[in-house]
């Protein structure tokens, strides 16, 4: 019996830029697959299927855009949902991104048998401004308000996950600056872990009949 997990997102969640993932180069992904959360969280948990749905360079509405139709096809027992840096790097305002991301866990949360999420926080990029920077704080602290009043909602904070120490604005470990190296990839990976657990234990998941076979 294996759980499935459904990541939806951007580059940070595709695995830009060592891999692509299965939406941007069918059917299996390309590349690196050690660039990547989903390989991280599969080989601790054998009895995981994370399911890699990020497409680099999306926005919240566009991600949104494709959500609803994923979860139906999929049936996931958890969402990872990681956006908004591309809407930060457009110009968009806090304001913006909220909205789209309060949509897409009330899609799920609301659909046919309430799909909890953990929402993760936006990774910084080390040529962020101050500006881009301060937006994308207030973001994750809307983020972590909403999961804090909403039971079927986790929030992670991926971004100190991949950050220096003492740093918050940059990446500890990146080819490009832009996106965490595979070692990044990793330390995500181990921040999402007890957040996920917490869900399917909290929805009963542990508890199914075994009707989930990948």
């Amino acid at each position: 019996m294996r759980f499935k997990i459904a990541a939806f997102g951007d580059s940070t969640t595709a695995g830009t830029p060592g891999f692509k993932s299965p939406i941007e180069a069918p059917p299996h992904g390309a590349g690196d697959v050690q660039s990547q959360f989903a390989y991280w969280l599969m080989r601790a948990h054998e009895d995981w299927l994370v399911l890699n749905r990020g497409v680099n360079g999306e926005r919240t509405d566009q991600i949104r855009a494709r959500l609803a139709h994923d979860i139906r096809e999929l049936d996931p027992d958890v969402l990872v949902i990681i956006a908004g840096v591309n809407d930060i790097h457009q110009g968009l305002g806090a304001e913006a991104v909220q909205c789209e991301l309060q949509t897409m866990y009330e899609l799920a949360t609301t659909a046919g048998r309430s799909i909890p999420v953990v929402a993760a926080s936006i990774l910084p990029y080390n040529t962020a401004s101050a500006d881009a920077n301060a937006r994308m704080r207030k973001v994750n602290d809307w983020i972590r308000a909403y999961a804090e009043r909403h039971p079927q909602v986790a929030y992670c904070d991926t971004r100190t996950a991949v950050a220096r120490p003492g740093d918050p604005d940059r990446l500890l470990s990146s080819p490009d600056g832009l996106h965490p190296s595979p070692e990044g990839y990793r330390l995500m990976a181990l921040a999402l872990e007890p957040a996920i657990r917490k869900l399917l234990i909290r929805t009963g998941a542990r508890e199914l009949d075994g009707r989930r076979d990948a």
